[in-house]
């Protein structure tokens, strides 16, 4: 009997393990990697679709090179000159850059520098009047005197004074109220010169300006051919006006200015000349077949800069820009009508 309940307790305990083994769930896994690893994978593809090299961020006044891009291209997009550019990025060979290279596109003394502080001298804010030390104690004086005496305002001592109340002291007092002289009002000073009222200007107000023109946009334009427009400006197409010339004629600076570039270093432009006017303007003449001016020289408006070629085009002609802080801008907005 004892057997047989021993046999059935072992056959118990067999059956509940077996239920305890089958219900356990199976241990979490868990990602044990570093979330900067994780960060740093997805920040390549960002830095990549930028243009820039990975881990490296586009600074201020500075530009990544793309596939197509030459360094006369990019200085002509941001209205500078290519050997500027070449000398602010230290480079020795102006047709050596690479795509993905950032270079410095504006001058360095503009690219974020710190402000400059001005020291000014302190100047009043107006005339201080001086008066005497003895004018200033005789009015302390006469001021002490009339508060010295009872007033009508003003009472120094109580109406009863220091004596008994009886019927005479009451009239003695009221004697004496009457027999006191009223205070003599304080003289105002009369108003300076410095101090009267101005009279109201009757003048008729300024006239606003009719359109607010920069003094850059001020120049004085000609137009570089006396051909006929066949090509017009648009905006993200053509970056000019194509203008119908035959081969040799004179190719004109449009105005006064300084030639900035000389040469077939842009695609599709074929011999090219282009002039720098000033800080804002820069014109481009493309196309020519002989070219007259040397870089760095400086040219008069009207003064022929090249003749009118076909090169990198089909046909005679001339092609013209007018370059506003880099941007292509409607040269017949500038040039006068015709």
């Amino acid at each position: 009997m004892i057997r047989r309940l021993s046999l059935n307790l072992l056959l118990s305990l067999c059956v509940f393990g077996l239920v305890a083994c089958a219900s356990n769930a199976p241990a979490p896994v868990v990602d044990l990697a570093p979330p900067a690893a994780a960060a740093k994978a997805s920040a390549v593809p960002a830095a990549a679709a930028s243009g820039a090299a990975p881990g490296t961020e586009l600074k201020p006044g500075f530009y990544v090179v793309k596939k197509g891009d030459t360094l006369y291209s990019i200085a002509l997009d941001h209205g500078q000159s290519y050997r500027d550019v070449a000398a602010w990025n230290s480079l020795e060979d102006a047709n050596r850059i690479q795509i993905g290279q950032q270079l410095r596109v504006t001058p360095p003394d503009a690219a974020g520098a710190a402000p400059v502080a001005v020291t000014r001298p302190v100047t009043s804010a107006g005339n201080v009047e001086a008066r005497p030390l003895g004018a200033a104690a005789g009015t302390a004086a006469g001021a002490a005197a009339v508060v010295a005496q009872n007033t009508d305002t003003l009472k120094r001592e109580p109406k009863g004074g220091k004596l008994a109340y009886s019927e005479q002291a009451l009239a003695q007092l009221q004697k004496a109220d009457a027999a006191t002289p009223a205070a003599t009002p304080v003289p105002t000073p009369a108003a300076t010169p410095a101090t009267a009222a101005k009279p109201a200007d009757t003048r008729p107000a300024d006239k606003p300006a009719a359109s607010p023109i920069g003094a850059e946009d001020r120049l004085d334009w000609i137009w570089p051919n006396p051909g006929k427009v066949t090509a017009g400006f648009v905006e993200g197409g053509n970056k000019g006006v194509d203008i119908a010339a035959r081969s040799g004629e004179p190719v004109l600076a449009v105005s006064d200015g300084k030639v900035a570039y000389v040469g077939t270093g842009m695609r599709g432009y074929g011999k090219m000349v282009i002039v720098k006017h000033n800080a804002a303007f820069l014109s481009v003449y493309a196309h020519n077949s002989l070219i007259v001016v040397k870089e760095g020289q400086t040219v008069a408006k009207g003064q022929k800069i090249a003749e009118v070629g076909s090169t990198d085009t089909d046909q005679p002609n001339l092609h013209f820009e007018i370059r506003r802080q880099g941007k292509p801008v409607d040269p017949l907005r500038y040039l006068p009508a015709r």
